[in-house]
């Protein structure tokens, strides 16, 4: 029996949150455990599910809490890295008051890119039964190289493999080696969350649906999904399409975090089912649960500690009749 339900590869960082102002009218920044992989994960566990991260922080104040926030929160840290010298990767997030936002990094470079293979446990992904990365672990050679390493472990010994592009074009040098990668991933997973932003950056087709249709010709994923914000999301395998709409409860603030709580409960999911043989009715209850766990995140600030509660998830469901 795996020793983790999902481990995941990738970064882990800060995201400051702007909250307000001071009294002498400063701009007041709350410091936001956050990172993609471990959002993922970070949903996971308010599921009941077993996890384990891999990746990288510095030997500062914020490694340190990064690493106390994942203890607290249960998520294994048995990968987690420590580098002497590069400071933990640090993002500012601005927020539109339709609940978008931008990222300012500071990483040139930062902890989560220093990881190398040699720190990439095989072990640790031997005994998982999901394991789960995007690209933000692919911007450079080295902790490219690391990660290249965790998906071939995995795909050697039938651990199933979950991708998130994850996409941010400012960490990108060249956006031709980012498409290289994201294609990259798509060929080597076996469970797809991306975003319609990212269907069309790949096919340059704003249609969400026939997008799709031109990635999964080209590429072998079994179970394809794509977020669409506001407007829902769907899901595509084998012969069947499922559309679900978002909820559209108020209460916005941000939607940092909104796709990863997403992925992770589309995980959640698989965990209870066989994946090479979804029902239609599989399909719309995962897709509603991951709606409805992405509305609620977007209703805190920051994600790792704002991960809603399945009651809570259950609740939303229930009330509006899904």
């Amino acid at each position: 029996m795996a020793k983790y339900d999902v481990t995941a590869l990738g970064e882990l960082l800060i995201d400051f949150t702007y909250t307000g102002e001071s009294q002498q009218g400063n701009s007041l920044l709350e410091a936001n455990p956050g990172g993609a992989p471990c959002n993922v994960l970070a949903l996971l566990n308010k599921c009941g599910r077993t996890t384990n991260f891999i990746g990288k922080v510095g030997k500062d104040q914020f490694g340190y809490l990064l690493r106390d926030t994942l203890t607290d929160l249960e998520i294994g840290t048995e990968g987690l890295c420590f580098d002497d010298e590069v400071k933990t990767t640090l993002a500012f997030v601005k927020t539109f008051e339709n609940g978008d936002r931008d990222f300012a990094f500071y990483r040139n470079p930062g902890a989560d890119m220093m990881l190398t293979e040699e720190e990439v446990d095989e072990e640790q992904i031997k005994n998982s039964r999901i394991f789960h990365f995007g690209t933000l672990s692919m911007t450079h050679e080295g902790v490219c190289k690391a990660t290249e390493k965790a998906v071939n472990i995995a795909k050697d010994n039938g651990v199933l493999v979950s991708f998130d592009p994850n996409l941010r074009i400012p960490l990108w040098k060249d956006l031709s080696n980012a498409k290289e990668k994201m294609e990259y991933g798509l060929s080597k997973c076996d469970v797809c969350k991306i975003s319609e932003e990212e269907v069309e950056f790949l096919t340059g087709e704003k249609d969400i649906e026939k997008g799709a249709k031109i990635l999964r010709e080209k590429f072998p994923v079994k179970l394809f999904q794509v977020t669409a914000g506001a407007d829902g999301s769907y899901a595509f395998y084998k012969d069947l399409t499922v559309y679900k709409p978002s909820f559209k409860l108020g209460g916005t603030i941000e939607t940092t975090g909104a796709g990863d709580t997403f992925c992770g409960s589309i995980l959640h999911g698989l965990l209870d089912r066989d994946i090479d043989s979804l029902t239609k009715d599989d399909l719309e209850q995962m897709l509603t649960f991951a709606n409805a766990a992405a509305y609620l995140v977007t209703t805190k600030k920051g994600a790792i500690r704002s991960m809603p509660e399945m009651d809570d998830v259950y609740k939303v469901i229930k009330e509006n009749d899904c």
